[in-house]
Formats: C-alpha cells, sequence, structure tokens
C-alpha cells in the first residue's frame, strides 16, 4: 500500500543535483468506491456523500459499478481490474456476502485495505478463507426491517393480510430486513402474510410481482417491500388496480422518489438509512486508514422511519 502522509522526493537530473536542488512531489491518494449499481438513487445519493468528502479531503475518487443490482460476476470482474491498477483503498458495496470474498482476498494479498460499505460480507465464510477488512460501515437491516413491522402492527391494529416483496435470495441485507420484519409480526396471530416473493431490488419486478399478488390475494391490504424500487413498483400496480384506498405500502431506504410518495399519500413510510452519511463515512475512513490510523472494527449508521409527520424534519 502506497504511503499518504510520506512524501516522495525527486531528485532532477544534470544541474539540478549539482546545485543541491530538490522538488517534493505528493501522490494524490486514490480511493475507489465499487457499488452494487448505480441505476437506483440510493446508491446515487450514496456516491454523491462520497464525491462531497473526497473533494474535502483531497483524494481521487474513482466510482464504478455494475449496470445491474445482482450482477456478482461483473462486481468482482471491476473489483479485479481496480486491483490491477493499484488504488489505495477499496470501498465495497458487495452484491453477493459470500460470493464476492474470493475478489477481497485478491485485494488482500495486493495489500489494499478493503472497507465494506451498506452490505456485510458473510463473516463465517470470510474467517474461514482468511478474507480480512478493515471496517464495516452500514445501517442495521435487521432492525430496519424490526421497526417497519412495529409500524405496520401500530397502523393496522395488529390486523392486517401481508405480502412482502423480498431483494435477492441470499442477500444478506435483504435476508436481514426480512428477519427482523418477521420478528416484528410474530406472536400477532392477526397478521396475515399471504405471500413473501422475491422482486430481486427492481422497479419492474416490483410491479410485476405485485400485480400478480393483487390477484391471487384481492383481500391483501398491506405490502412491505425491502427496498424503496420494489416497493414503488407495488404502488404503481396497486394505483393500476384501482386499490390505492385499500392497499398501504412500507418501503425501505427512504429515496426522493420515496419521500415524494410518502407526501402524496401513495406510500405511508418508508425506513431511512442515509446513504449520504455512508458515502461520507466510507471515505473518510480511507483517509484515517491512509494517514495509519485506527479504525473501529463496525460503523453504525443511524436509521429512521420516515413518514408524512417528519418528512420534512430529517436531514438528508
Amino acid at each position: 500500500m502506497k504511503k499518504w502522509s510520506v512524501p516522495l522526493l525527486v531528485f532532477a537530473l544534470g544541474g539540478l543535483v549539482g546545485c543541491g536542488r530538490t522538488e517534493e512531489i505528493k501522490e494524490t491518494p486514490r480511493v475507489a468506491l465499487v457499488l452494487k449499481t448505480l441505476d437506483n438513487p440510493f446508491f446515487s445519493v450514496l456516491r454523491q456523500g462520497a464525491k462531497e468528502a473526497a473533494a474535502e479531503a483531497g483524494v481521487d475518487l474513482i466510482v464504478q459499478a455494475a449496470e445491474r443490482e445482482m450482477d456478482v460476476e461483473r462486481q468482482m470482474q471491476v473489483i479485479e481490474n481496480l486491483i490491477e491498477t493499484q488504488v489505495d483503498v477499496l470501498l465495497i458495496d458487495p452484491t453477493g456476502s459470500g460470493e464476492v470474498l474470493p475478489s477481497i482476498l485478491k485485494a488482500n494479498e495486493a495489500g489494499i485495505p478493503v472497507v465494506i460499505l451498506d452490505t456485510r460480507i458473510d463473516s463465517a465464510t470470510a474467517s474461514e478463507m482468511g478474507v480480512e477488512i478493515e471496517t464495516f460501515v452500514g445501517s442495521d437491516s435487521y432492525q430496519g426491517g424490526v421497526v417497519a413491522g412495529e409500524f405496520i402492527l401500530e397502523q393496522t391494529g395488529g390486523k392486517a393480510n401481508v405480502v412482502i416483496l423480498e431483494g435477492i435470495p441470499g442477500h444478506e441485507t435483504a435476508d436481514s430486513r426480512l428477519r427482523g420484519f418477521l420478528a416484528a409480526l410474530e406472536g400477532h396471530d392477526g397478521m396475515r402474510i399471504l405471500a413473501s416473493q422475491s422482486a430481486n431490488w427492481e422497479r419492474d419486478q416490483g410491479f410485476n410481482v405485485a400485480q400478480d399478488l393483487l390477484q391471487a390475494h384481492p383481500d391483501l391490504n398491506v405490502v412491505f417491500g425491502c427496498n424503496d424500487m420494489m416497493a414503488l413498483g407495488a404502488v404503481e400496480a396497486i394505483e393500476a388496480a384501482g386499490k390505492s384506498d385499500q392497499v398501504i405500502v412500507v418501503g425501505f431506504d427512504a429515496v426522493e422518489e420515496a419521500r415524494l410518495a410518502i407526501a402524496d399519500g401513495s406510500m405511508l413510510a418508508s425506513v431511512a438509512q442515509l446513504p449520504s452519511e455512508i458515502g461520507r463515512i466510507g471515505v473518510e475512513t480511507a483517509v484515517r486508514i491512509l494517514e495509519g490510523k485506527d479504525v473501529p472494527e463496525e460503523i453504525p449508521v443511524q436509521i429512521e422511519l420516515i413518514t408524512r409527520e417528519n418528512l420534512y424534519h430529517v436531514q438528508w
């Protein structure tokens, strides 16, 4: 790993050497941010927070991502290409919590520190493989699922017919949000889970899955989307079915379009993760590592339930 804090001394040749003159040149550290996709407002906001922090710290930020959020192989290619260019630190939001580990191991072997953002890696498998990371920066997805579930319990009085739009199967973030949501509903017999189906984090799939579920379960009255893109797809399906006054929708991430939907009443709420903070803290953590400073094993970023009542009071 290149040391940022130690200047490189370049001695000019010829007459300059004879005069005893030297010129000090400092390298600009190169930090790479590897996201799941940029075709999702959550990651666009995360990128913006990282860019602002990089500009303030004077580091060169390289941002790359796969086109689709579920394209694990492409993300691994991106990481390995960046390793070849010898970046100083890798900030990675893993598409696959276990699948991406071989690429992180290659970064370890190349001496490049890795910071994980937003989605945790599979710690048990990582330990078996000898994969090391500097820290994790992100929110507690399980607790976010609990918050969403408790809010729906409160809004429905503990009696509702619920469908869940899951993320990518086996994805740590998706699994944690789902488990937290189900834990909140456990023991409440009036809460019937009619269906729980993956829509792969994508809006068009959220629309299609919700459309099918509305037809299969005409008595459903609650949709929980494990991210806002699927939830917004469900909103469109509900509007197309003429059931906007019969079905409530709660999402996760509180992206800008979801906040607009909350403002106009087509969504009831969304769990906010503050992605700009994740990006900012990720870059600041990379700088600390480059300076040789210690970082904690985990850096939590707060979550908050966004409703119409607090929509304009939360700092993004």
